[in-house]
């Protein structure tokens, strides 16, 4: 009787061992499959964005200075 009971603990603290083990692993992959997710959604609203254009006119910019005796504008 006593054998069958030591039997019965052992089964069942690897059966309480290996739903631990599962249960750890199952969660790694879910994880790792919301962080791949959310890179690759990442990663494709990147290259979906539009980039923007940097034209410039053909008239020279305005140049403003402090030169320390007054703020000079160059037109």
């Amino acid at each position: 009787m006593q054998n069958i009971r030591v039997f019965f603990v052992i089964v069942s603290a690897i059966a309480v061992l290996a739903m631990a083990a599962l249960l750890t692993a199952s969660l790694t992959v879910a994880f790792a499959g919301i962080l791949a997710v959310l890179s690759i959604g990442r990663a494709l609203s990147a290259r979906l964005k539009p980039v923007p254009v940097r034209a410039q006119a053909n008239k020279r910019e305005m140049r403003v200075w402090n030169d320390g005796r007054g703020t000079i504008i160059d037109l």
